[in-house]
């Protein structure tokens, strides 16, 4: 009678880490985007870092956008990350502003806001694995 004595040896494969889908780095530059909004309401609060609790609300923001930034560009291509980065920003930024200072959104304002968010949407879609595959066939 033979026996099968073949040892499996365990698998030094590293578990998965958060971020290696698809959705982990745009996720990542969602959180950036958050913070990126965060950082550009605080510094007009600081009025020019003159004010201590906004300013040093201003340098926790800014770190925390660095880092989701970085976070995220490890698997984004840097122009699209950018582009989605400061778009996202720029827009919760303007929306924002007139909640917490004296700014105004108007029509005209918000219509370029909507074109910005458009060309966000466009680009995650282009960053899509079906779209890549349809646009390197034809």
């Amino acid at each position: 009678m033979t026996t099968n004595t073949s040892t499996t040896t365990p698998s030094t494969t590293t578990p998965p880490t958060p971020g290696d889908g698809k959705a982990g780095p745009w996720a990542a530059l969602l959180v950036a985007s958050l913070f990126e909004m965060g950082y550009a309401l605080s510094v007009n609060g600081s009025e020019g870092f003159t004010n201590l609790l906004w300013s040093a609300v201003a340098i926790v923001f800014f770190l925390f956008t660095l880092f989701f930034l970085s976070v995220a560009l490890k698997q984004i291509d840097v122009g699209i990350g950018y582009a989605v980065w400061a778009g996202l920003g720029a827009v919760g930024a303007a929306v924002l502003g007139p909640v917490f200072f004296d700014e105004t959104l108007t029509l005209v304002k918000g219509f370029w806001l909507a074109v910005i968010i458009g060309g966000v949407v466009w680009l995650k879609l282009a960053d899509s694995p079906k779209l890549g595959v349809s646009s390197a066939a034809a």
